[in-house]
């Protein structure tokens, strides 16, 4: 098959679907692989890897379109991207369409078939999403812990605090990928932890990783109440393919301390804070009823080096199988696919854009 990698035009987006030596898996297979020079640059592999691995180096991303049967790419489209498919695509990358109906739409009228990274699923695990998901939790508490810097308009606080000090306050919901990283990560700065998850398994798994982590369910009345005394609140819930539930009222917005910080990793689906609205690293932030907010809908995009190569190991493997033959109709490429024949075919996004 001819697949073709573009370069990411989202703003600030470094991230490069894959890595030479991946490309390199690829063309032993017998594919030809088709990527517009400069694309891996910022995730530091330059054109010249990818052409010893064995990929066609192509100058300007329609020349890839045109090329290419399948687009294997990091981010959504944009405009410009969009106007380059045509019948017969295969585009292959991070969607999110819950959030973006018009964006759904626009690949409908394509007749592309859309399969995005968030829903591939197998044994009940979202393979693709996953290594994004670990970076972005583990970030999340990196950037909060600069954003809760005075000069950042935030509270003046170190989240781990000192002795004689106070400690901050992080309340985190979900306790998944990106909020089990969250939560690991702000436990071992020292900060008080409490997170939300409904189940269990997860809350036993998250009590285990200190004794200043506490684990509750998700009762809207616990939840209003860590919101309030939070300094830093962070917003991990996912449903595959939906929209996020809106866990954080604007009201609970409303009566957090001034100076605290949000970051709605969930922004991807629309957030799960009434509050949150997307944003790009070139103005990350927004302060809203007297709180710092942090939207951006690329996170890992911030370390692209590390980002591509996590993204890269997992996503070879399933590029393989979505080529072989039949790859379409693979169990694990099947859940992955939103749009096919201009139909939306995946029940969760279908239910969100019908809403």
């Amino acid at each position: 098959m001819r697949i073709g990698i573009p370069r990411e035009i989202k703003t600030r987006e470094g991230r490069v679907a894959l890595i030479p030596a991946a490309v390199a898996e690829l063309v032993r297979a017998g594919h030809e692989v088709f990527i517009e020079a400069g694309a891996g640059q910022a995730s530091g592999y330059p054109d010249a890897d990818f052409r010893e691995a064995g990929a066609l180096l192509l100058d300007g991303a329609a020349a890839v379109f045109e090329r290419a049967q399948l687009i294997v790419k990091v981010k959504e489209p944009l405009p410009d991207e969009v106007e380059r498919l045509r019948p017969g695509h295969i585009l292959f990358s991070f969607l999110h369409l819950a959030a973006l109906p018009d964006l759904a739409r626009r690949l409908q009228a394509k007749g592309v078939t859309a399969i995005a990274f968030e829903t591939v699923e197998e044994g009940g695990r979202l393979p693709l999403l996953a290594p994004m998901s670990d970076i972005a939790g583990r970030l999340s508490i990196h950037i909060g812990t600069t954003l809760l810097h005075g000069y950042h308009g935030g509270r003046g606080l170190m989240l781990g605090g000192m002795p004689s000090t106070e400690r901050g306050n992080v309340v985190i919901l979900g306790a998944g990928n990106a909020g089990g990283n969250a939560v690991a990560v702000a436990a071992a700065l020292g900060a008080q932890v409490t997170v939300f998850a409904p189940h269990r398994e997860a809350l036993e798994r998250m009590y285990r990783l200190g004794p200043n982590v506490t684990a509750l369910p998700p009762y809207a009345a616990q939840i209003e109440e860590a919101v309030r005394q939070a300094d830093l609140l962070i917003g991990a819930v996912l449903i595959p393919g939906a929209s996020a539930p809106k866990l954080v009222t604007t009201a609970m917005v409303k009566r957090m301390k001034p100076g605290s910080v949000i970051i709605d990793i969930s922004v991807d689906q629309g957030g799960c804070i009434e509050t949150t609205r997307p944003t790009d690293y070139e103005n990350p932030t927004y302060i809203e009823h007297g709180v710092v907010h942090f939207g951006v809908t690329n996170m890992p995009g911030a370390v692209p080096r590390t980002a591509t190569q996590a993204l890269s190991t997992v996503l070879t493997p399933y590029i393989l199988r979505l080529t072989a033959p039949g790859g379409l109709e693979d169990p694990a490429i099947a859940h992955g696919i939103n749009i096919a024949d201009g139909r939306i075919v995946h029940p969760a996004v279908a239910q969100a854009l019908a809403g």
